[in-house]
């Protein structure tokens, strides 16, 4: 989609501090980071939201790129949080599908 943010850094068009990338998956670093650790891993294939995901690939191939961000970000030993949000409700700010990896700190839950 040309007005996707994601898109663009997908296709290059913006800058972005890649972290892994494969022909599936992109991870870049978050440019509002939430912890030392906030990188966001997206599916290349344009999907708006988690609720019109219908290939299911498309999760095993994140998750795959999920366990490299880990590593390279050396917080695969000392844990880490995956999140995704739906719709702006839910805290969706970007309509492309993308997974949130938060770590580099302890998390405390419920937060507060």
């Amino acid at each position: 989609m040309a007005d996707c943010i994601f898109c663009r850094i997908v296709n290059k068009e913006i800058p972005s501090k890649i972290v892994y990338e494969d022909e599936n998956v992109i991870a870049f670093d978050d440019i509002n980071p939430q912890a030392p650790v906030h990188t966001l891993v997206v599916p290349k294939k344009h999907i708006n939201t988690i609720m019109e995901l219908e290939d299911y690939e498309v999760v095993s191939n994140v998750f795959k790129a999920i366990k490299k961000v880990a590593e390279i970000k050396n917080i695969d030993k000392d844990g880490f949080r995956v999140v995704v949000n739906h719709l702006s409700k839910g805290g969706q700010s970007v309509f492309h599908l993308h997974f949130h990896v938060l770590g580099g700190r302890q998390m405390l839950w419920p937060p507060g």
